[in-house]
């Protein structure tokens, strides 16, 4: 039986760890080829583990020479561009707003923000040459409630929904569809640096009393990239174990 991804060709950032390694591992199990993108050099490991369907690639996503780079590097490996996921992020310093410097704020607006559009701008005119594509952003559960001290996080994280929604709209009658996907505590590279305390007390909050697998959340990045999520564009959607409810 033929993969949901049977035959695509996917770009995701961030995928040295966490939640962008699991979806650069359940895409290539899902019949596509993947370039799996990171600035960390872990992506070399990833791409080993996962076989040769998966090619890595030494990416700043913050640099429009590096997100270039990285796309073309799948149009030279594999003729087009089909998916791509805007994953890669940090969380920046835990500090309130009025203690926050601008370098910083310049720092987390880079690499949360300025990469998505720029893998946007240079990822849709590759998708136009071959009839489309799907795009899929991570965003956060902070672009919908608030996190003390992570002022900086929850901005970018608010943005790129907006963004995603104007490039949906501009876009949809050209066989593009542009979706962001809302995680909620889930167990990755960014949690694994935060305070134990801070994560213990978002856990208990969640209705779920746990945080998500990273391969819970890769399985939805799955579903929008796929083509049985072909009338569903412009949507961001929660995964947060209820998180966001209460």
């Amino acid at each position: 039986m033929a993969g949901r991804l049977e035959g695509k060709i996917a770009v995701v950032t961030g995928a040295g760890s966490g939640i962008g390694a699991a979806m650069a591992e359940i895409f290539v199990r899902e019949g596509a080829k993947v370039i799996a993108a990171d600035i960390s050099g872990q992506q070399n490991e990833v791409a080993k583990q996962i076989g040769s369907a998966c090619v890595p690639c030494q990416t700043d996503v913050a640099k429009g020479a590096d997100i270039q780079a990285m796309l073309n590097l799948a149009i030279s490996k594999f003729g087009r561009l089909d998916v791509l996921v805007n994953n890669a992020a940090i969380d920046g310093e835990m500090v309130a707003t009025a203690d926050y410097s601008e370098e910083e704020y310049d720092r987390v607006w880079a690499i949360n923000g300025r990469s998505v559009f720029l893998g946007m701008r240079y990822g849709i005119p590759l998708m136009l040459k071959t009839g489309g594509g799907s795009i899929v952003n991570t965003s956060s559960m902070a672009s919908t409630v608030a996190f003390p001290t992570m002022s900086a996080y929850c901005a970018s994280k608010g943005a790129i929904v907006m963004f995603t929604k104007a490039a949906a709209v501009e876009y949809a009658r050209k066989g593009i569809r542009a979706n962001v996907i809302n995680p909620g505590p889930t167990i990755s590279g960014i949690t694994k640096h935060m305070p134990a305390e801070y994560i213990e007390a978002v856990k208990n909050a969640s209705p779920m009393g746990r945080m998500a697998d990273a391969s819970e959340v890769a399985n939805l990045a799955l579903f929008l990239a796929s083509d049985e999520a072909s009338f569903i564009t412009g949507s961001s959607v929660l995964i947060d174990g209820g998180y966001t409810s209460l």
